[in-house]
């Protein structure tokens, strides 16, 4: 068997994104004089590119159940103006600000679910309305003015782990969050290994997981040292803290609940998933409600960060969730996708956008450059399908959903699904 294949459990096209991505960062590493891979620069990376990220976590789901939404920037913007305007004037306390947030993203997302899942109007045309109504609402309520937000507010957006102990070269609560991610590998790997031998599967070789484990733990030994490193003040940033606790909050919701499975299932196949006992009205609701909820805390997270808000906020956020999610390798039709590769996919655009900024490439340029990588993106995923292959994410879910050249019968179709989201069935 190909070593690579042993390391990493799979055909390694699956890795392509993060080939590229890695291709990218060595690329401006080198033309800009090695300006990219600078503690400084990273945390700006981070920090300027969270809340697109956590959108794209969100849009991955709406996708994978074969929707979309584009009034997520204008959600975003709408919560964010009453957020501010409720510590300014309301007094509301910082904490108040962000239940109230999340509180009103889920109304509007419940409002969005309910004529895209019980009225049947595709979301498309829902979200289509939602972008101009709650664009209007954030003009119309905030007047077009600019409104600051506290002090304790702007943590969630700008703020670093503490300085601890007087060592100043070393952040160490940076330091501890490496080092315990290494540990959750390692025991995770080993746990895998123990369930493998009590089912009677046979495990790798030894050397497979330590060698896995080691360029894993040296890629994030290394991002721990850049983030640590940084200016006096600053560190791994907050923004940063809750990118993480979501994506593996999203993670285990995708690949290890029933409601993740089901959100798969309609996605692949609505007729046979409700044949199979999935009620495809509810999915459908929760994801979109979902999407507004995340919508909300990117906009308080932007506004957090940019210290008030203003009308101009949230503009072009959807484009670039959705561009996120679709190079991350989620498919046009719905039913594939990952947390993990539109996380990927986001920081693909996030590394480009910086590497061009760096070069002082213009803004005309690089928006067609950022196109241009969208369509060979996509156009990579539909040339497979045509092929019969699989796209890279979906090589990553092969397992699981199964995957042929010809097109299985509804029967089929409804046996896949079945297994599926049944609770011994195969995870995602």
């Amino acid at each position: 068997m190909n070593p690579l294949k042993r390391i990493f459990g799979g055909d390694t096209r699956q890795f392509g994104m993060i080939i590229a991505l890695v291709a990218l960062v060595l690329f401006f590493q080198t033309f800009t004089g090695g300006k990219v891979l600078t503690p400084t620069n990273m945390i700006n990376l981070f920090n300027g590119n969270s809340y697109i990220l956590v959108l794209a976590i969100g849009m991955v789901m709406v996708i994978i159940a074969g929707h979309i939404d584009l009034s997520v920037g204008s959600v975003a913007a709408a919560v964010g103006i009453v957020v501010a305007i409720s510590m300014r004037d309301w007094g509301f306390p910082w904490w108040g600000g962000i239940l109230l947030g999340l509180a009103l993203g889920a109304v509007i997302g419940a409002w969005q679910g309910f004529w895209v899942a019980y009225i049947g109007i595709p979301a498309f045309i829902v979200t289509l309305a939602g972008m101009l109504l709650f664009r209007g609402l954030n003009q119309f309520i905030g007047k077009s003015l600019t409104i600051p937000v506290p002090e304790e507010f702007r943590i969630m957006g700008a703020g670093f782990l503490p300085e601890i102990g007087s060592f100043a070269r070393y952040n160490w609560p940076t330091v501890i969050i490496g080092v315990l991610l290494i540990a959750v590998l390692v025991v995770l790997e080993f746990r895998k290994r123990s369930v493998e031998k009590k089912t009677g599967a046979t495990p790798d070789p030894l050397w497979v997981p330590i060698v896995r484990l080691g360029l894993l733990a040296a890629a994030l030994l290394y991002v721990t040292w850049l983030f640590s490193t940084g200016r006096y003040g600053t560190s791994f940033p907050v923004s940063g803290l809750i990118l993480v606790g979501l994506a593996a909050l999203y993670v285990f919701i995708t690949t290890k609940t029933v409601v993740g499975r089901h959100v798969y299932a309609v996605g692949g196949n609505r007729h046979a998933a409700e044949l199979s006992g999935v009620k495809s009205k509810k999915v459908n609701f929760l994801v979109m409600m979902n999407m507004s909820v995340l919508a909300s805390l990117a906009g308080m997270m932007f506004v957090a960060r940019s210290t008030s808000s203003g009308p101009a906020d949230g503009v072009g956020w959807e484009l670039d969730a959705i561009a996120a999610v679709f190079i991350g390798g989620a498919a046009v039709s719905g039913g594939v996708g990952t947390v993990v590769g539109s996380l990927v996919g986001g920081l693909v655009m996030a590394v480009l956008n910086n590497g061009l900024q760096l070069l002082s490439v213009g803004a005309d340029a690089q928006q067609m450059i950022k196109g241009l990588v969208l369509l060979l993106a996509v156009a990579v995923d539909v040339y497979n399908k045509s092929q019969g292959r699989p796209s890279i994410i979906a090589l990553l879910t092969r397992g699981s959903r199964g995957g042929s050249r010809t097109e299985p019968s509804a029967k089929t179709e409804t046996t896949k699904t079945s297994e599926l989201i049944s609770p011994s069935g195969p995870a995602n």
